[in-house]
């Protein structure tokens, strides 16, 4: 039955997903912020404050909240462990709080208050009477109250702040309220909110026509961390199937020798917990994971649930595959296209639990083997339901892991992955080409409601992907997007060798595809080409590494310009103690210059007082006055700038030179 007098009512509590169906994500060591409606009847005070635990706790934290306009209440509480918090509102009227703040003001309007002063001691009587120890201290209180004369003077003194803790240290909370069910924070390591990816193929590593292993591999970590990125991504690294192997640029017909495509995965020589022997042993691939670690660098390995007809599970399991009205086995197929080397699960099987089972175990089976970063391949193709069960069973063995959803595809699907559990997601970024369509849709990524659960990772290209905007704008396109997703984005990643040495050939005019693209055949990079964006790549990771507001993406700000080819925008930490500002000429072709306005009280500025603007890319210093000021790019350049103000003083004289 409800208890007619809880009156309070706590209503729009957040951070909340849907209204707690998912939970929320934050990263470990962030104070998660809470905010609630609450309100009462009449004109009562109210306490309030917000219960947490940690999934590993049984006992509730308290922290206070604090009222503010339009009974909205803040407050907050940190999370120092990974895994799932839980938490919750609770709120009561305080009757003392309530007596204090009536009588305060009949005091400064003069009135008699001898009838409540005495109200206020009976009331310190009874808190009095929860108060254990502290008891006597609370009497003294009230018999000081009994002693005032009417006109209430002295109150301040006797209800010092140490006698007001003590009163609200041992406020019974009686007819409490609480809010609805509990709320779940998903609390991820910090290499889920911001990281610097590239993509290479260990088989690629090799040199004078022998393919690469993952020993060969080793000397590209090197490259890699020398670039400044933060991981290392590998397609699939598990046997490749003989049966309906690809050919060189997706030929139908593989030639003796050619390797075929990684995502056809399983042979006689094992299936997704086996490394493919032509890279060399788990052994090989765990001395490669260690280098990588000596370096600095995190591994991700591609999970992407599909088999080549010749994987073992196949025959273990030929309930988990769909087969033809032939008998025949089916072949993955998204008409018109199809996929001959590939065969999908059957996650419609009497058995998927067992199914269930079996990829679950994949991702703890290299997870036993410290692969804790995965990038899942068209997850969006797999039941919904399987994600949300899949993830947080991962996650309780290995909390630290962390899920990339490759899932180029429509906003409900994207963030239906993301709210089960993702805890990053590839997203349509690389079609994002306008002034327009670059704010309209970075906007939409990086707002509430969907910041709350979704992460985006901006990716440059793919195996899959080459846009007609790197086919057609030549290096500087490269140079563009390269800066777009390094800058936009906490989250980004390359395709590595061809992004960075700007291949651009399609296999057919109007294709996305790479002609003689990795997916299929061996390739050699001469890494040390004049045309390797390299230099560009470790000064920009340098700069990312050295400034948080590049490395979040909450407060990302798109700014007015004049000329829609100049892109302009800041991302800044929630102190303002780092604001940055990015300009970038996003026409390939042409030099463009243009005004830009810069908000001053967004940055906290002084809108009387000049500013610095230091540009960390190219070079120089710049004195500004005002919100409008001039900037001019050649194609493909950019201008990272750090803003600074300070005050006009001899010591700041070095601002000025």
């Amino acid at each position: 039955m409800v208890e007619g007098r809880s009156r309070v009512l706590i209503e729009s509590v957040n951070p909340s997903v849907e209204q707690g169906r998912f939970p929320a994500k934050r990263i470990i060591g962030d104070i998660v912020e809470v905010e609630a409606v609450i309100f009462t009847d009449g004109h009562d005070q109210l306490r309030c404050e917000v219960h947490f635990r940690h999934e590993s706790a049984t006992d509730w934290s308290v922290s206070a909240l604090t009222a503010s306009f339009n009974d909205r209440w803040y407050g907050g509480f940190p999370v120092d462990r990974l895994g799932r918090y839980y938490f919750r509102i609770r709120a009561w009227t305080d009757p003392f709080g309530s007596w204090l703040y009536g009588i305060t003001r009949k005091i400064e309007a003069g009135q008699d208050v001898a009838l409540d002063l005495r109200g206020g001691a009976a009331l310190l009587d009874e808190r009095a009477s929860h108060a254990g120890s502290d008891a006597q201290r609370i009497r003294l209180a009230a018999g000081a109250l009994r002693s005032l004369s009417a006109d209430g003077a002295g109150l301040d003194q006797v209800l010092g702040e140490d006698v007001l803790d003590l009163v609200a240290e041992h406020d019974p909370a009686e007819f409490a309220s609480l809010s609805g069910a509990e709320l779940e924070i998903v609390v991820e390591p910090e290499r889920a909110r911001h990281g610097a990816w590239y993509e290479f193929f260990p088989r690629s590593t090799g040199s004078g026509g022998s393919p690469g292993t993952f020993k060969t591999a080793a000397s590209m970590l090197e490259h890699v961390a020398g670039l400044g990125f933060d991981v290392v991504y590998l397609p699939p690294i598990h046997p490749v199937g003989t049966t309906n192997r690809k050919g060189p640029n997706n030929a139908l017909v593989a030639k003796p020798g050619d390797p075929g495509s990684p995502w056809a995965i399983g042979s006689p020589a094992g299936g997704h917990r086996s490394v493919n022997p032509d890279l060399g042993t788990l052994a090989d691939f765990k001395a490669f994971v260690a280098r990588a670690r000596e370096l600095g660098l995190d591994v991700a390995i591609d999970i992407a649930f599909q088999c080549s007809p010749d994987h073992p599970l196949i025959t273990e399991h030929p309930e988990w595959f769909r087969h033809r009205a032939d008998g025949s086995i089916a072949f993955a197929e998204n008409p018109p296209k199809k996929y001959e080397d590939v065969v999908p699960f059957d996650f419609e099987s009497a058995d998927w639990r067992g199914l269930w089972d079996e990829l679950c175990g994949t991702f703890l089976f290299w997870a036993s083997h410290g692969i804790t970063t995965f990038r899942v391949d068209n997850p969006h193709t797999k039941p919904f339901p399987f994600w949300e069960w899949l993830i947080p069973e991962v996650k309780r063995q290995y909390p630290e892991a962390i899920f990339l959803a490759e899932a180029f595809t429509r906003p409900a699907l994207l963030h239906g992955l993301a709210k089960r559990g993702f805890s990053q997601s590839y997203n349509y970024f690389p079609w994002r080409n306008t002034r327009s369509e670059i704010e309209t849709y970075l906007t939409e990524l990086t707002s509430l409601p969907g910041r709350e659960y979704l992460r985006p990772s901006l990716w440059t290209n793919t195996p899959d992907i080459l846009t007609e905007y790197l086919q057609s704008g030549g290096r500087p396109a490269f140079m563009a997007r390269f800066l777009l997703a390094a800058t936009l984005g906490a989250n980004y990643g390359v395709y590595g060798p061809p992004f960075e040495l700007c291949e651009a050939a399609p296999r057919d005019p109007g294709t996305e595809e790479y002609l003689d693209s990795e997916k299929y055949q061996v390739r050699e990079w001469d890494l040390d080409s004049p045309w390797s964006l390299k230099h560009l790549m470790q000064r920009v990771n340098a700069i990312r590494r050295g400034h948080a507001a590049l490395r979040q993406d909450w407060n990302l700000a798109f700014l007015p310009s004049d000329n829609n080819q100049v892109l302009c925008y800041a991302k800044f930490t929630t102190d303002r103690a780092d604001i940055v500002v990015i300009t970038v000429n996003i026409d390939p072709h042409f030099r463009h210059g243009g005004h830009v306005e810069l908000d001053l009280e967004l940055f906290g500025f002084d809108a009387a007082e000049s500013y610095v603007a230091e540009d960390l890319l190219g070079g120089g210093r710049y004195i500004w006055e005002g919100p409008r000021n001039y900037v001019e790019l050649d194609p493909g350049t950019a201008h990272i700038f750090v803003m600074r103000q300070h005050p006009r003083t001899e010591r700041d004289f070095e601002n000025f030179q």
